[in-house]
């Protein structure tokens, strides 16, 4: 896409950009179907007047709302050259990344579509890719660390991110196994108090990491892997006295964990690993007096070569729209009434205590 030209009207400091959609291009890939792309741009920019006249586009309004408008129909075509379509979230989310960066929220150095058009992994007809730019440096993070932290709220795609890798690291024969765990705290770990076998006790909280797994593997090769010890799915309790080598771990809910857990966890790391521990420190359920094991690590590891913490907030979100709202108002509620998860800081469970 070109931006043919660009003029001044000095009296109402107006802008005007016009652009033209090369033909190979039909309009509706542009504009989604029944302009419905067309309506996220104008909702993100109502001072502005965007125009289509056959493949022209025209924009008119405060210089610096065309200069964006000009940039989120660029980073479109560049992301619709690579083949993968546009969809209302991408451009919501293309518009908020390019806005963050003029306003100096970030520091830009990865455009829209960077971010959109980074494949983890394909399977089974669907391709997992990062949504936000947050999402894109935890992805990087991954890569590039032996150890790292994905800390954020619920929906901002911290485990099944995490999740892609150790599938896209094992079928690249960077490691030889995945192993993933939970802390089953529901349950207390009192596991022999609840009824049937071990496996039927500690299924349900593992259940999570199964359904990702199904997403991202041939669900007929997922028991046979399990079988053959390459995909292991366990409870926290089961690493103690482990060394793990050649394996990609991730560590899910570890704000459940107690420090001497994350501690022990930690240590479990062998040659030609990595780790990825997730959690969401505003959703601890330990028991009375039990600290944190996600919360004090931030800052006994903080700052130490190959260990990495990346955090997500709310504009991260990817399910429901509604979800980012819901974290965003909770967040607002606390702040106001000095609770924590809508419930007073010296009430409840002590891992609503601010530990």
């Amino acid at each position: 896409m070109t931006q043919s030209s660009t003029a001044h009207t000095p009296a109402r400091e107006q802008a005007r950009a016009q652009f033209t959609v090369p033909a190979q291009h039909p309009m509706v890939t542009v504009l989604g179907s029944g302009d419905s792309l067309l309506r996220v741009i104008e909702k993100a920019f109502p001072a502005a007047d965007i125009h289509v006249r056959g493949n022209e586009i025209s924009a008119v309004g405060d210089q610096k709302d065309v200069a964006l408008i000009s940039r989120v129909f660029d980073e479109m075509m560049r992301v619709l050259r690579t083949g993968q379509p546009m969809t209302e979230d991408a451009v919501e989310r293309s518009i908020a990344m390019l806005k963050a960066s003029d306003n100096g929220e970030s520091d830009g150095q990865e455009t829209p579509a960077e971010v959109l058009t980074q494949n983890i992994l394909s399977s089974r007809g669907r391709t997992i890719r990062p949504k936000t730019l947050n999402q894109k440096r935890y992805v990087d993070a991954i890569d590039k660390h032996t150890i790292v932290f994905g800390i954020g709220p619920a929906g901002t795609g911290k485990t099944y991110l995490a999740m892609a890798k150790a599938v896209q690291a094992l079928q690249s024969k960077q490691v030889n196994r995945i192993i993933l765990t939970r802390p089953a705290v529901e349950a207390g770990e009192r596991l022999g108090f609840l009824p049937g076998t071990l496996y039927e006790k500690i299924d349900p909280y593992l259940r999570p990491l199964y359904d990702a797994l199904h997403d991202m593997l041939d669900p007929d090769s997922i028991p046979r892997l399990m079988a053959a010890g390459t995909i292991e799915v366990a409870p926290l309790a089961y690493m103690r006295g482990r060394t793990l080598n050649d394996a990609f771990i991730i560590l899910d809910e570890a704000q459940n964990t107690s420090p001497e857990q994350m501690k022990m966890f930690l240590t479990r790391l062998g040659f030609e690993s990595k780790i990825v521990i997730t959690g969401d420190v505003t959703q601890v359920d330990l028991p009375d007096g039990t600290k944190s094991g996600l919360r004090q690590v931030q800052d006994i590891l903080d700052g130490l070569e190959d260990v990495h913490f990346s955090r997500l907030s709310s504009q991260d979100v990817v399910r429901h729209k509604l979800v980012g709202r819901i974290v965003d108002a909770y967040e607002k509620y606390d702040t106001t009434h000095g609770t924590q998860n809508g419930t007073h800081k010296s009430r409840g469970k002590s891992g609503h205590k601010g530990k």
